[in-house]
Parts: C-alpha cells; structure tokens; sequence
C-alpha cells in the first residue's frame, strides 16, 4: 500500500536505515530531511564522515578558518548526488526572519541549509552560525520513490532532533536517532512485515 503524501511529509524529520538496506551510501544512515514534497526529498546523511576535515576544505576554497572549534570538524558525506558541492547545514541566523545568505534554504522547525559560499566566509572570519554541518554531496528521491521505499520497510521515519546532528558524536547517531523511537538496533529485523 503506498503512503498517503498529503499524511507524510518528512520534512525535518530524519530517515533511519533499516537492516535490509543495503544500498551504499546508505547502510546504517540517518538522513536529514530538508525537503519533501509531491515533487519529490532532499537530505543530508548526517553520520558519514569523509576524509576531509573544515579546515582541509577552507584551505581548498582558499579561505582561513577562524573557528577553532570547527577545524577538526570532519565534511560529511550528504549523499551520492554532486558529490563536489558543499552544503551547510546550520542553525537559523535570526529565527523568524529571512535567510541571511544568497542561497539558503529555510526549513520548518528552526533549521537552515544553505549552499552559497557567504556562509562559509562568514565561517572564515569566526562569525557565522555557531552549530553547523558541512556535507558534500545530497540525497535525493524522484516523485513517489521515497514513498515507495518506506512502504517497502526500507525507512524508519521520526521528527528530527537537531542535537543528534550537532550535539551527538557521529558514532552514536544512528543510535541516538532510533532511540526516538524508543527502538535500539538489535531490535530491528532485516525482515519487512506486512499485514
């Protein structure tokens, strides 16, 4: 039976893996939904840490990092669409207002992404959002895809909490994540179960 679109919009919601995905990037991810609509989802993969550190990267787009509690940061990997471009996500600069940069995507539930460089220039200078998480690369669903993959026991889905994004070490957010739910991952079966 496929899910009602007008009941489930996943927007700041996170998706957890299930057993029996197996797909790379995928396997034991939890992706931040910042957008879901009848069009279709994107998302953040937010416990896929790359080789890459901040401060690699700000040294790649030829800018100083003056944020020391960011540059050991790892850059996620966000998923396997663009793989070359950076998304910021980040806490509202001014909850309630407008976006402060060019490219900015603003997300029900006090949440920002953006994709222009100002953020990160504003990073270099040792302003810009205090929580924020770097990821090159996105995931993405067509029209009815990300539907059809919870129906198939693909997804769990919850209501995001940004402090596992920000708060949490990368090694317990799938964890932290099901737990949410009040699930831990030994309770999960591989297994897809309809009635």
């Amino acid at each position: 039976m496929a899910l009602d679109f007008a009941s489930t919009n996943f927007t700041h919601h996170f998706l957890i893996a299930m057993p029996g995905l197996d797909d790379e990037p995928f396997v034991r991810s939890v992706v931040y939904m910042c957008e879901h609509s009848e069009r279709g989802a994107l998302g953040l993969v937010i416990n896929k840490p790359s080789e890459i550190s901040l401060k690699s990267l700000f040294d790649k787009v030829e800018l100083p990092l003056r944020r020391d509690d960011l540059s050991l940061a790892p850059v996620y990997q966000g998923g396997p669409v663009q793989t070359e471009r950076g998304f910021v996500l980040h806490e509202s600069m001014m909850p309630g207002s407008e976006a402060v940069y060019a490219s900015t995507m603003v997300i029900p539930g006090g949440l920002e992404m953006t994709t222009s460089k100002d953020v990160l220039e504003a990073l270099s200078t040792g302003a810009g959002p205090r929580k924020v998480f770097v990821s090159l690369g996105y995931s993405a669903w067509g029209e009815g895809q990300l539907e059809a993959e919870i129906s198939d026991n693909s997804w769990l889905t919850v209501a995001a909490d940004p402090t596992v994004i920000f708060d949490t070490p990368v090694e317990q957010r799938y964890e932290r994540a099901l737990l949410l739910l009040g699930l831990q991952s030994w309770m999960l079966s591989s297994e897809a179960g309809h009635a």
